[in-house]
């Protein structure tokens, strides 16, 4: 694309790719930050987990933690045979329909977004519904993609 798109990375901030606003260039920030925590950030999202299934009365079942252990291990967007070679690592290689049932499961709470241009899933430990679901909005699903073309390239 030419003029630019910001991918936006649910939860863990945003990342600039080539952008661009009246010829200027943006720097691309740092992230995560060099004094990021991984640990405590990869733990508080599996306490957001914990909470959001113990208040819906969900199961966070071994497998689900596990889904979204692989997906915390980076701050990038994982495809679903990425997160199996992920999980692979620390036990037997699960079968694709196990990680697209958890994956889905995730999404379904909110813990999870899918990238969908990229075919791939982030790990959230934001409830960006929880204001939506206050005001009687049920929320359906959360779009984390802005495309378009810069107003240079529209001309």
């Amino acid at each position: 694309m030419a003029g630019g798109t910001l991918a936006a990375e649910t939860g863990f901030g945003f990342a600039w790719q080539n952008a661009s606003l009246a010829g200027m260039r943006l720097a691309k920030p740092t992230f995560p930050a060099p004094d990021h925590d991984h640990g405590r950030c990869t733990a508080d999202a599996l306490q957001h987990a914990e909470r959001v299934c113990e208040l819906r009365a969900q199961k966070f079942t071994p497998i689900r933690r596990q889904v979204l252990e692989a997906l915390l291990s980076s701050h990038r967007p994982l495809g679903a045979y990425e997160v199996i070679d992920e999980l692979s690592k620390s036990m037997p290689r699960p079968a694709p329909i196990t990680v697209y049932r958890a994956l889905d499961f995730l999404m379904e709470n909110g813990l999870v977004h899918r990238i969908e241009s990229r075919n791939a899933f982030l790990a959230c430990a934001h409830d960006h519904d929880a204001a939506a679901r206050a005001t009687g909005f049920a929320p359906k699903m959360s779009v984390v993609e802005i495309t378009g073309i810069c107003a240079h390239c529209q001309n």
